[in-house]
């Protein structure tokens, strides 16, 4: 019961904590619909109807697409890791359901830029992006703090993801 508690409350000043924020410019190809969002009036109303068109599903923020080369580069996973560790691993373990989701096997599940855009501007994606809505609800509405990561620091977290 207490540990419930206290996994509530740091999540909710975690969440307080990430609620500012900046923009920021994308190296990578702009998303058009980062500020009309990508939902539609025929919003899916489970996260199994979401997710049926994932591999064509970006997201909504600043990354519209991103090709992984085919070797993983370890410095950059290794880099990505220390990240993880220092700033997700309070809500995502990396194998199992916690407060998100498990990241082991993101890269069957969502698309790169997808998995970017959420790391980047998750408010964004919450408010705008149908599975992103879904699994807030799955999640009990626990929504993932803003880490205010940089493109940089995000992509390195994706590389590291791959290694999972």
């Amino acid at each position: 019961m207490k540990t419930t508690i206290l996994n509530i409350v740091v999540s909710f000043l975690i969440f307080l904590y990430a609620c500012g924020g900046s923009e920021k410019k994308s190296q990578y190809a702009p998303n058009q619909s980062s500020e009309s969002g990508s939902a539609t009036a025929s919003e899916p109303k489970t996260l199994a109807e979401a997710e049926k068109n994932w591999k064509n599903d970006n997201g909504v923020g600043p990354v519209s697409s991103l090709e992984l080369p085919g070797e993983i580069d370890q410095a950059l996973a290794d880099k990505g890791k220390e990240i993880y560790q220092n700033k997700c691993t309070a809500c995502h373990k990396p194998d199992k359901k916690f407060i998100g989701p498990a990241p082991v096997g993101i890269l069957e599940r969502r698309t790169p830029s997808w998995i970017m855009n959420m790391i980047l501007n998750p408010e964004n994606m919450i408010q705008n992006d149908p599975i992103a809505k879904q699994l807030l609800i799955e999640f009990n509405g626990s929504p993932m703090a803003n880490q205010n990561l940089t493109e940089e620091e995000a992509r390195a977290v994706l590389e590291y993801f791959r290694t999972l």
